[in-house]
């Protein structure tokens, strides 16, 4: 599978090893950065990871930060983007399962390396179950398109 993965200065570490480990199990992974421990704002990192999943250069996107939520709201402000935050195992079930979500966000200060490890690895062979979900995707898709819109 083709991966996008970003991090800003707190998720640098983890994504490192996320990245290893994403390429020993025979993905591509294209690593928007950052590359250092720098202190960077992950706003424009979330946005090139999204662009590339809503474009097609990538089937997925990994994003991690500090806590994840400033990142999570930036990835779902992009349109296309579904973006969950996920501390545990049920939680990443829900996320591509119940939510078909194509970025997975990741709080690099809340979870052990093994865990986050699990946490991708559910989150890669966890299928869309579709059904009732797929009517409320529709729903959500609607309400982008609203986007701008006078009232």
């Amino acid at each position: 599978m083709r991966i996008t993965i970003a991090a800003d200065h707190n998720g640098h570490a983890l994504k490192a090893r996320l990245t290893a480990w994403l390429t020993a199990h025979g993905h591509t992974v294209d690593d928007r950065g950052s590359h250092s421990e720098e202190t960077v704002d992950y706003p424009p990192l979330c946005a090139e990871v999204c662009r590339q999943v809503v474009d097609g250069t990538a089937e997925r996107g990994i994003v991690l930060g500090g806590s994840g939520l400033g990142e999570t709201i930036a990835c779902n402000k992009v349109r296309g983007i579904r973006a969950g935050l996920c501390h545990d195992l049920w939680s990443t079930r829900i996320s591509r399962g119940n939510n078909d979500s194509n970025v997975l966000v990741l709080a690099a200060k809340v979870l052990s390396p093994e865990l986050a490890e699990e946490i991708v690895e559910t989150w890669l062979s966890t299928p869309f179950n579709g059904g009732v979900h797929a009517r409320r995707l529709e729903q959500i898709a609607a309400l982008e398109r609203e986007e701008g819109r006078q009232r």
